[in-house]
């Protein structure tokens, strides 16, 4: 009986290998490689395409903790990722659970689409939009001394707030369609029990909603918190000298500086930060999920 189920995994396993195949491939090539050649960047004195004499060090990670600016800047950006994070969350639950339990037929369909729209668009597009209404004199600026009585100056480009917004634009999408998978997923007459047995909307919510719905909001927070934490656009359009993060210092060293072992090895040590977090905070995620 073992040795029929062996058999049939086999042949399983190999009807499967040609639709598989590409799919590893692709990751081999567009993932792995490039990243065996950071790893190999990182511990060079200097970069082969350059054609000067190059030797292996250590330098490149000993100057991380060497210099603090590098770990001030990491902690900045690790702070601008759960800020970011935390209002996606704010913003995105909500708008998650009016599409998945409000709205219904035609509706639906156009606040989704209003949802995916950022996608369809270039990043810096979305950027430089926000920089026309963020801006003085901007559409934002104008809009409001329209309506109000007196004259306000609303100036917010190159300012802290002016990132969280741009990247919040860029990443609120994400939270609202994992949790809509999740609420959608919830049974409606569990919400009507709890309803006809007495329970007030906020029990419902903190009893039902958000714990069946948890799945979601941990897997938005996880791809929110991770690219935001090694964003560099949206810090550098609409920060300005204020948008100096972690990830702009690496930005600096592959297009500024040329200095890519450097910047290899500042990615690494992120990368490295950002799994230990991860593993830190699994057993946690694991109860909530």
């Amino acid at each position: 009986m073992a040795g029929q189920v062996a058999t049939g995994a086999r042949s399983g396993l190999r009807s499967a290998l040609p639709l598989l195949v590409p799919a590893y491939l692709w990751l081999t090539v567009a993932i792995f490689m490039p990243l065996s050649a950071m790893v190999f960047f990182s511990f060079m004195t200097e970069l082969p395409l350059s054609g000067k004499a190059w030797s292996f060090t250590l330098d490149n990670y000993a100057t991380f903790f060497a210099q603090g600016l590098y770990r001030t800047l990491l902690l900045a950006s690790l702070k601008l990722g759960l800020e970011v994070t935390l209002w996606c969350v704010v913003i995105g639950y909500p708008a998650a659970y009016v599409l998945a339990k409000v709205f219904r037929g035609r509706s639906r369909e156009a606040i989704f689409l209003l949802v995916i729209l950022p996608f369809w668009s270039n990043g810096l597009v979305r950027i430089f939009s926000w920089a026309m209404v963020l801006r003085e004199g901007g559409i934002l600026d104008t809009a409001l001394n329209a309506v109000l009585p007196f004259k306000i100056n609303i100036d917010l480009m190159y300012s802290y707030p002016a990132v969280i917004i741009g990247l919040v634009h860029s990443y609120v999408p994400y939270m609202v369609l994992t949790c809509y998978l999740t609420l959608q997923a919830i049974d409606d007459s569990l919400i009507e029990a709890g309803r006809s047995l007495g329970a007030s909307r906020l029990q419902m919510l903190k009893r039902v909603i958000i714990p069946l719905s948890m799945p979601g909001l941990v897997a938005g927070a996880a791809l929110i918190f991770v690219p935001v934490v090694g964003s560099f656009m949206e810090p550098r359009i609409l920060g300005g000298r204020t948008g100096t993060f972690y990830g702009t210092i690496i930005e600096d060293q592959f297009v500024a500086v040329f200095n890519w072992p450097l910047g290899a090895a500042l990615s690494f040590i992120l990368l490295a930060v950002v799994l230990v977090i991860l593993a830190l905070a699994s057993p946690v995620l694991k109860r909530a999920a």
